[in-house]
Formats: structure tokens, sequence, C-alpha cells
């Protein structure tokens, strides 16, 4: 094994701090030892500290929620007799009354490296009131499945702040989890004790192939390493009618819809030039989501160098294309979306109503592009205050 998660190490040696305490366990499905027993169950074992409650965020603790925008119910778990908490429905920021009696909150989730991924902001919410109740956060690290592929994506504006995003920082931001967590810390909560389980073996240069550890589908849509590749780029087009593959087992790497003309888009696709994927006609039928039952042309995309690959630069790239070759059946969704009922869901997606805008005036795309370098620059400087993790094992 090449890397362990934080979770191997924290289970390998229980700090003595919360030996013989009751701590809250923040989690998901994907949250599990290299030997893929999972983090409740690998508490239970050791015996050294007792599981109060269970929090769970988006697609529910096993997976089990399929889409966006589906809320589930806390439950008392039936074997263990503690309280399961919902943070994805009416509560996504514990109250005072579900931290009661708890001497830590212990945060394990596998992120996938994109902004609008929800998990990171449950997360923060999640800080924000240990910090308010005065209990120490502890987070696992885990990999980051796409850091290699460097920074990509607009920085997100404050004034599009939502549950798709909460920081400015880019849509394709290369830091784990335990990074996030110092960056939140230091932005607005001093007063978190907050400690970080680093993992050992781990390089930004990897991807998860490199780091010999299993592969667990963190949310329902996400279910190989090759969907976390382009999903920095395709999760905009959510905000479309163009559907993003839901429905079908290659999701957000289809993409299509009944109104488009799969030759002339990938003609145009083509010529605009992707680098490091093949994009291959591939027609499809969603069971579920956008376009349920209908047929859709449509493209799929296969990351061929992912050293290579910008995913941002690619799914504005599908954009473009889609709209240029609808015939003006293209079209931007409005909100309601991930709880925000005013601002249009590409604009908190996306990190402002630029991308937007461009698209919809036919502007220079390329030159939008060229600046979120810029932006990169500027956040190169926040990011090496947070950086726990060397580029490269040399």
């Amino acid at each position: 094994m090449t890397t362990r998660f934080g979770l191997d190490i924290f289970l390998s040696s229980i700090p003595g701090k919360l030996r013989r305490k009751k701590a809250g366990v923040l989690c998901h499905a994907a949250s599990i030892t290299s030997s893929y027993v999972h983090v409740v169950d690998a508490l239970l074992q050791t015996g050294d500290c007792t599981v109060g409650a269970i929090f769970g965020p988006q697609h529910g603790l096993y997976g089990q929620t399929q889409d966006n925008m589906i809320e589930w119910e806390g439950y008392r778990h039936p074997q263990l007799d503690i309280p399961v908490y919902s943070l994805y429905g009416e509560v996504r920021r514990p109250r005072p009354e579900m931290l009661l009696g708890l001497d830590a909150l212990i945060i394990d989730l596998q992120d996938v490296g994109a902004r609008p991924y929800t998990y990171v902001w449950t997360m923060k919410l999640c800080m924000e009131a240990c910090a308010e109740a005065g209990i120490p956060v502890w987070v696992l690290d885990r990999p980051n499945p796409v850091a290699a592929m460097g920074f990509d994506g607009p920085m997100l504006d404050k004034g599009f702040f939502s549950f798709v995003g909460g920081a400015r920082i880019p849509l394709c931001h290369r830091m784990t989890m335990g990074e996030l967590a110092v960056l939140f810390k230091n932005a607005g909560l001093p007063g978190l004790d907050l400690q970080v389980v680093w993992m050992d073996g781990w390089h930004r240069s990897m991807f998860w192939p490199d780091t010999g550890l299993p592969w667990v589908l963190p949310s329902p849509n996400m279910p190989t390493v090759e969907t976390a590749l382009v999903y920095p780029g395709m999760v905009l087009l959510e905000a479309t009618n163009l559907s993003e593959g839901r429905g079908t087992t290659r999701p957000f790497e289809l993409c299509g819809a009944p109104y488009l003309e799969s030759r002339t888009f990938l003609a145009t696709l083509t010529a605009q030039g992707p680098r490091g994927c093949v994009l291959r006609k591939h027609d499809f039928i969603p069971s579920f989501q956008k376009w349920a039952g209908q047929y859709c042309q449509g493209t799929q995309i296969h990351v061929t160098d992912p050293r290579a690959y910008k995913p941002v630069v690619a799914g504005t790239d599908i954009l473009a294309a889609a709209i240029e070759s609808s015939g003006g059946k293209f079209a931007f969704n409005d909100p309601p979306y991930e709880y925000e009922e005013l601002k249009m869901p590409v604009d908190i997606l996306s990190g402002d109503s630029r991308l937007r805008g461009c698209l919809a005036r036919g502007g220079d795309l390329r030159a939008l592009q060229e600046s979120w370098q810029d932006d990169h620059a500027e956040f190169q400087d926040v990011f090496d205050q947070v950086a726990h993790y060397t580029e490269s094992s040399t």
C-alpha cells in the first residue's frame, strides 16, 4: 500500500485526548479503512472511544439517496441505539442539542476536489457549530483524486456563496479535506480546537491508482475514479437543460440531449480542441432525471492524459458547443438549486455570472478561461499557507 488514509493512522494509535471519550462521527459510505472497514465499525472495534452520535451528509450515511436535492431524515441506529442525524434536509448545520454530551467530533469524508461537491461545506458548517459549542474537531484526511491536474476554473466570488461553495477557492482547488479544514480555521475560526490526522505516503502529483487504496463511490453518481476526473467541469451541466448523464451508468462522462445533433455537436467541440481527452459519439436514454426515457444524442469523454486534461476548460467548451449547435434549444436552468432560491444555478456553480454572460452572448470563452490563471496565481499564496503535502516524492 503506497498511501495510508488518515483513518488508518488514527486507528493505529487512538490519540490520548480521545480515549474513554464520547465522540460524534461525520461520515458516509466511503469512510472506510484500507481494508474496507467502515469508520463507525472500526471505532467500535477499538473500544478506545465511544461513538455517541453519527452525522451524515448529502446522499445519506450509506449513499442511499440517489439524486441531488433528495433530502433524508435522521433516525435511531438500530444496533447502536444512538442518533443518526441528517445534515442534508431541514438541518444542514448541527444544532446545539445534537452536539450535547459529545467530547469531540470526528470528520471522515471522501471529497473529489471540486468546489461544488457539498461534503466540504457540510464539514465547514460542522466546524462552525463545534467552535461555538467548544467541541474539538478531528479531521481524518483522504486523497484529493484530481489534485495532480492543477488549479482549474474560476474563483468563487463572495457574493455567490451558497451550499455548493462557501469559500473563495477555484472550482478545481487541489486541496484535501484536511487542508481545507485548516483554511476554514485560518479564515474565521481561530478559537476552534482543530486536529488533522494527515495521510502517510500521499503526494499531490498522485492520481488515485498511484495510492494503492480502494475506491468506494463517495456519492451515487461518482462511481469511478474516471468520473472524478471529469466532474469538476461536467458538474456545470447540472445548471442547464443538457443531460450530464445522470440516469446512466456513466454519469458526468456522458452528456447530451434530444435536441442535439451529436455529429454537429462533436464537430464543433472537436474544433475547439479540449486537451488530454477523446470525445466520442455516444447516445443514451436516461432512466431518471433530465430527459428520462427520451433518446439523447451526445458524447462520452475519455480522459487519455489526465495531466494535460483541464476539466473545467473542457466542461465550458462543451457548453459553448452545445449552445452553438442546439438551434436555440439550449437553456440555463432557473433557480432553485441546492437551497439557493434567487441566484442562477450556473452562477453559484461556476463562481459568478461571468461564464454565463460570456456563453450567452457568444463572447471570447478562451480569453475568459485564460483569465482564470491570473486568479490562480493570486490564490497560490493562500494555498501555500495551508498545503501540508509536497507536490511529489522527490
